[in-house]
């Protein structure tokens, strides 16, 4: 199912002498989550007209892989792996491996291409504590990506070398009040 939303064309160009840079927002937490705010606000950002593309590593389960993205309003594409269920551990068969390195190097791609001014990159943390993605490449993705890129990653136990490289840290915290 496709929503058409009709968003006014911004033809207009910047006098600015210099272009704004994208920030690398990291969302984080002790356990595994689902960052609803990281995703209201990828929702919002499309809705304004913004091309948006979230990626979800870990997520399987509806015939959703890169090359059948779900496509939400004009501009927000979502894709997870094509796999008939979650990753939740690192001991993973070939296809599901294949199946998120395909993901990833989709991803690059794209992200090469400037398709994009928003991505999000959903439990990034998770396939890179199981080693199914090494942070060296995720290094070399984020500094090498488009100047007005922005990007959020997601996951429990970030990696603390992506920490010191974030214009941005948000910690979610469970409150245990009765």
């Amino acid at each position: 199912m496709v929503v058409q939303l009709q968003t006014p064309s911004l033809n207009v160009s910047s006098d600015l002498p210099y272009t704004v840079s994208g920030l690398v927002q990291v969302f984080t937490s002790g356990q595994r989550n689902f960052f609803t705010d990281v995703m209201a606000q990828a929702l919002r950002i499309a809705g304004q007209g913004t091309p948006v593309l979230i990626v979800q590593f870990l997520k399987g389960g509806i015939n959703q892989g890169y090359r059948q993205p779900i496509q939400l309003g004009q501009n927000l594409n979502w894709v997870r792996c094509d796999l008939p269920g979650c990753i939740d551990t690192p001991d993973i068969d070939e296809r599901q491996k294949k199946s998120l390195l395909d993901l990833w190097h989709y991803t690059q791609k794209v992200v090469s291409e400037e398709k994009y001014e928003l991505v999000v990159l959903d439990e990034l943390s998770l396939a890179i504590n199981f080693d199914l993605i090494s942070e060296n490449e995720v290094l070399d993705f984020l500094e090498n990506r488009p100047r007005n890129l922005e990007v959020i990653l997601t996951g429990p136990n970030m990696p603390e070398v992506i920490l010191e490289m974030a214009d941005q840290i948000t910690e979610i915290r469970r409150s245990h009040r009765p």
